[in-house]
């Protein structure tokens, strides 16, 4: 999915005028894209002349410490909240079970969707 690095940004309008849904606009001093309305289509990656419009891959590291965050945050919350060190430890075992099963999710739609190029 694209993402825009708004310090990259100059507000050209490039993006807005060629996304084919128009699912980009400019937004103060820079663009944004509805992800809502966003098609994947990639037209936008190829015409930005400052590139900043950037691929989502580049964001994966931020995304990962994001989650590890969110989840060493929640165990201090559930010690904190819930009185012991032991739940701290379920509360992580929770937060690996959410993961897993976003990744099954993840890993079954990608399945579906190559089925898709079988038909």
């Amino acid at each position: 999915m694209p993402w825009i690095r708004q310090e990259d940004c100059v507000s050209c309008g490039e993006c807005v005028e060629r996304c084919p849904v128009d699912a980009i606009a400019i937004a103060e001093v820079s663009a944004a894209i509805d992800m809502a309305s966003c098609i994947r289509c990639g037209l936008c990656h190829g015409i930005c002349p400052t590139d900043a419009i950037r691929h989502d891959s580049e964001r994966v590291q931020e995304w990962v410490e994001a989650n590890v965050t969110r989840a060493t945050d929640s165990m201090d919350l559930c010690e904190r909240y819930l009185g012991s060190e032991a739940e701290k430890w379920k509360c992580l075992d929770r937060m690996i079970n959410h993961f897993d099963r976003e990744m099954k999710i993840a890993a079954m739609t990608v399945e579906r969707l190559r089925e898709l190029t079988k038909a």
